[in-house]
């Protein structure tokens, strides 16, 4: 993981279909707060026949963005197009021009040994040629992860691709909705997805094959005002952390604050992590109790775990504690 801060600070991603007109007004004006990144989808959001008007509409609206901060100053999400295919990406870096100062990235649906060489070719490309790095996060999603005979063979080899351009892919992403698609299944507002066990199964392989070397963000959540949507969402970012997602892509500015506040550590997790990566080298012991004496620290099994709430300490805060 070359640069934990900035993988684990796309947080809440916001989806948005790309023929959006509001879009650039809604960013000025921070209706979406300010601790967010934003998607602009030309995929599966957008009928095939309007593809090039929202093509047009994403150019607009960063052209416009980009206009305004260049006279105003309002809060600029890491901003990231999700393509239809590969040919866009450098299409619409070219077309672009200045504006692609904006762009942090390209998320690339579906990714798999089908398509996968190409969108790394392009990656690769667009970055050599490039004075800022544009970053890439692959989408997890393809029917053929579902086979349960290749599935393991299917992610080490796609993640063995990958690392010709590691230091570029900023997130390893799931669709939790194109897999659930493929069995016709459907969570409801007060269900996490991980209790749909043949899901939950191929999140753990994903995890398992990728989960140390890139951060994995968590599935999209549908809901945003059915009575319980929101403990549905907390309740499914909970399994999230558990099982090591950081972060989760988004489809309503509501649940945005629910997902930052989900990755806010406890301030008894931050208190041992300072603890644990402060060793005394000189200490013949390796282990200790906390410091609210309520549970172990050992130094040589927790390391990695106090890096990473560091680490999210620095971007998401630490819990409010009541009393």
């Amino acid at each position: 993981m070359k640069d934990s801060i900035l993988s684990y600070s796309v947080g809440p991603l916001l989806y948005c279909p790309a023929n959006r007109a509001d879009l650039a007004l809604s960013v000025q004006q921070e209706k979406f707060g300010r601790q967010y990144s934003l998607a602009l989808c030309l995929e599966d959001t957008i009928n095939d026949r309007f593809l090039a008007q929202a093509e047009e509409m994403f150019l607009c609206t960063l052209t416009r963005i980009y206009t305004a901060s260049q006279t105003r100053s309002f809060f600029i999400p890491k901003i990231f197009v999700r393509v239809r295919h590969v040919s866009q990406i450098k299409d619409l870096l070219c077309r672009l021009k200045e504006t692609s100062a904006l762009l942090t990235g390209f998320i690339l649906p579906k990714f798999d040994l089908s398509n996968a060489d190409d969108y790394i070719r392009s990656a690769a490309e667009i970055n050599q040629n490039s004075d800022k790095p544009y970053y890439v996060m692959p989408i997890l999603e393809s029917p053929a992860i579902i086979d349960i005979h290749r599935r393991a063979e299917i992610l080490y080899e796609i993640r063995d691709k990958l690392q010709a351009i590691e230091d570029i892919v900023l997130n390893i992403r799931v669709g939790g909705n194109d897999l659930c698609h493929a069995f016709g299944f459907r969570r409801d507002e007060h269900t996490s997805i991980h209790k749909i066990l043949p899901i939950a199964a191929i999140f753990s392989d994903i995890i398992t094959v990728f989960g140390r070397d890139y951060v994995v963000s968590g599935p999209v959540w549908e809901y945003y005002n059915q009575t319980g949507w929101d403990t549905g969402l907390i309740r499914e970012l909970s399994d999230d952390r558990l099982c090591g997602f950081i972060g989760k892509t988004v489809i309503h500015p509501r649940q945005i604050p629910l997902v930052n506040q989900a990755y806010a550590v406890r301030p008894e997790d931050l208190n041992d992590a300072k603890s644990i990566l402060n060793w005394d080298p000189d200490n013949p012991s390796l282990v200790a109790g906390s410091q609210d004496k309520q549970r172990m620290n050992e130094y040589k099994t927790h390391a990695n775990w106090a890096k990473k709430i560091l680490s999210l300490s620095r971007i998401y805060g630490v819990q409010q504690t009541t009393r």
